[in-house]
């Protein structure tokens, strides 16, 4: 008997899973993709015996797998049907997302095996979420005692091409300097398209290069050998299970396919060309198994019933029927989506307190928005145990804007907590948690300095929609932007309209304590992803001063309110400018009505309508560039809706397209002025 059998392997359904995913990467090369029935083909031709391995060892209760384009194997290893895989890249309602995303683009609850996290095919996206679920297994069961989680882990599957990228070195930073149970599995089959591995990282071994990384336990060999790759992959799981660390598997594998279905290869010469093909692990697997295991009928057996389940599968995926366009834009909120199986308390079944939408101040006194903000998520961090906070800097020193000030010495750093400098991982970490069944409360510190997060950010508010609603990602992100005494084009960016176009992001904008507090905890007991901005110039404003509204003010997002009633002019607004179009409609002596969206995703349409057949006029007053800005949907709804209700041009004042100055007279030129508000509300009036 080899040395091998010992390990926890079932040998057999490695190889009918091996065979399954050749003949299916076959089937689809040869005669579905030329057919037209499989439009977007990615081949795991090479990949699959270190994949199939892993996925019989990831059987706990929080076991989870974030994976990329080429991990077909693990998850069919993982409990995916060859039915559902092929429905899947054909685009049928079967498929894993419904025909709404690639087909090798997985996501699957569990199926006594590892939860598959919803991928997104941004290459090295699929990092910092692994490791957010791994510091929420730790969470799980340090501070909320769930015990049966206590030796489950994560693994997180890529290609020696996205060692190069921003997501795979957040990961490693958070893993290696939280000890989390996260293992790395980098299959280098040398090739990321084009591109060898040479230019990814320097001698073309991520894994001899991070062999001195501290924290780090690393393997690496040969994934087409069974022997080796079998012991490789249970050493690896064994050690990380243990409560070692995080460990990085690399596995050399050939590409036996080109990068995708529009992929011919042609840079790789023929000699490069066979020397994988004499490397193909399906030839290796067979010579380990017959005849020490099954004897050549038993391999003959093995094939004829994967074929036979492939040509079932097929035919089966093709009688599926097409996805129902009627239905396309369903499932993006949570609002009228079925429950998710896994993202967000509510897939835990923990209820949290309704709240009320009128106010109770429990004293007169007002509290500056920075002090309101504050309060919240004290009282938030106290409802709900799954609430955590985090973000550069919002630790002991309690933010760079004081909004977390104590707020640490209070609840514990394991629910209130600093992060490394990048941003990236704070919100692809906070995606990780939310999927963990969490309520990550993430803050970027500027609005700009979100930028190297976007590509986290704009998949979180799609993946419900993506995954047909079984997976959820409810959070809150807390961002400080706009201008304050002074500007600069670093920490001043608004650019609210960037995430008002992003799918799936509700998004909001208060100008004042009160509203913050019911916004903010309308956020944080909701479910679904927020994008909380808090102007910097509102942090301490004497006009955003509100007396606190208690511990159960629940404003809902898309009720704007009216600061000013009037029936000359209509001003639609939100953020600093409340304060300047109030101050700017004072100074008219007019009846002028000014309406504070709050929320500009969603926003009160029906409010702002009904105002405008009111006075017949409007102006629309923001912070953010004109060309683009949020102004510019309201002008076009109020222009389709109620053109013949007005008496005057409907008039947006905004920023021009250049960055925010740091001196004081260009920012004041730049950002609309109390008087700049005066002159265009006379123009109107007049007209």
């Amino acid at each position: 008997m080899k040395e091998t059998d010992k390990t926890p392997f079932d040998w057999q359904e490695v190889a009918r899973l091996a065979l399954v995913s050749r003949m299916m990467d076959e089937l689809e090369e040869r005669e579905l993709t030329p057919k037209g029935l499989v439009t977007y083909q990615f081949s795991a031709r090479g990949h699959e015996l270190g994949q199939i391995l892993l996925a019989q060892l990831l059987t706990k209760p929080m076991d989870a797998a974030s994976v990329y384009y080429r991990s077909r194997p693990f998850v069919l290893g993982s409990g995916l049907t060859a039915e559902e895989a092929l429905a899947s890249d054909m685009a049928r309602a079967g498929g894993m997302s419904e025909g709404r995303d690639v087909g090798v683009v997985f996501n699957m609850p569990r199926r006594g095996r590892a939860l598959i996290l919803p991928m997104a095919a941004d290459v090295g996206s699929q990092f910092t979420p692994a490791a957010g679920w791994a510091q929420a297994i730790c969470y799980r069961r340090s501070v909320l005692g769930e015990e049966v989680v206590a030796d489950s882990i994560a693994v997180v599957f890529g290609g020696e091409g996205s060692v190069a990228s921003n997501g795979f070195w957040s990961a490693l930073n958070m893993a290696t300097t939280m000890e989390l149970p996260l293992l790395f599995v980098i299959e280098d089959n040398s090739y990321a398209i084009s591109v060898k591995s040479r230019l990814q990282t320097p001698g073309a071994n991520i894994a001899s290069n991070l062999a001195s990384f501290h924290g780090l336990t690393i393997w690496d060999g040969d994934g087409c050998d069974p022997a080796t790759t079998a012991d490789l992959v249970d050493t690896a799981i064994a050690y990380v299970r243990q409560g070692n660390g995080p460990g990085l598997l690399r596995l050399t594998v050939p590409r036996l396919s080109g990068h995708s279905s529009v992929d011919n290869q042609a840079y790789k010469t023929e000699e490069e060309r066979a020397e994988e093909w004499a490397r193909d692990p399906i030839v290796a697997l067979k010579r380990y198994l017959v005849p020490a295991q099954i004897d050549d009928d038993g391999w003959a057996k093995l094939e004829s019933e994967a074929a036979a389940e492939v040509k079932g599968a097929n035919d089966a995926a093709q009688a599926q029927p097409q996805p129902d366009p009627a239905r396309i834009t369903e499932r993006v909120w949570a609002a009228g989506s079925p429950s998710p199986i896994a993202g967000g308390v509510a897939a835990q079944k923990a209820a949290l307190p309704a709240g009320t939408d009128v106010p109770h101040p429990p004293d007169p006194r007002r509290l500056t928005m920075v002090e309101a903000i504050r309060r919240t998520l004290d009282v938030e961090l106290g409802v709900n145990p799954r609430c955590l906070v985090f973000g550069e800097d919002v630790g002991l020193k309690g933010g760079v804007h004081a909004a977390t000030l104590g707020l640490q010495a209070k609840h514990g750093d394991a629910r209130v907590f600093d992060t490394s400098l990048s941003e990236e991982g704070i919100i692809g970490r906070a995606v990780g948690m939310a999927l963990a069944g969490l309520m990550p409360v993430p803050e970027i510190q500027f609005r700009k300095y979100a930028d190297p997060a976007t590509e986290q950010l704009h998949n979180i508010g799609s993946l419900r929609w993506r995954t047909g609603g079984r997976f959820a990602v409810p959070l809150v992100v807390r961002m400080p932007g706009g201008f304050r005494r002074i500007g600069d084009p670093w920490h001043s960016v608004t650019d609210e309209a960037a995430f008002a176009h992003s799918v799936g992001w509700r998004v909001a904008y208060p100008s004042n304590a009160e509203d913050a507090v019911g916004l903010l905890r309308a956020a944080l007991r909701g479910e679904d992803p927020v994008m909380f901005f808090e102007h910097r110039a509102m942090l301490d404003a004497a006009s955003a001063r509100r007396a606190y509204p208690g511990d159960q003010y629940v404003l809902p997002f898309g009720r704007g309110h009216v600061v000013r009633q009037g029936d000359a002019l209509t001003i639609v607004t939100w953020g600093a400018m409340v304060e300047r179009c109030v101050a700017a409609a004072d100074e008219t002596g007019r009846d002028i009505e000014i309406i504070d969206l709050r929320t500009i995703v969603p926003w009160d349409k029906a409010l702002v309508l009904e105002s405008v057949r009111k006075t017949s006029r409007c102006l629309i007053v923001h912070e953010d560039f004109q060309l683009a800005g949020f102004g510019a949907e309201i002008a076009a709804v109020v222009a389709d809706q109620a053109f013949l209700d007005l008496d005057a041009p409907v008039h947006r004042l905004a920023a021009p397209s250049i960055p925010v100055p740091f001196n004081t007279g260009l920012m004041d030129g730049m950002i609309p002025r109390v008087d700049q508000i005066g002159e265009r509300i006379r123009w109107l009036l007049e007209f």
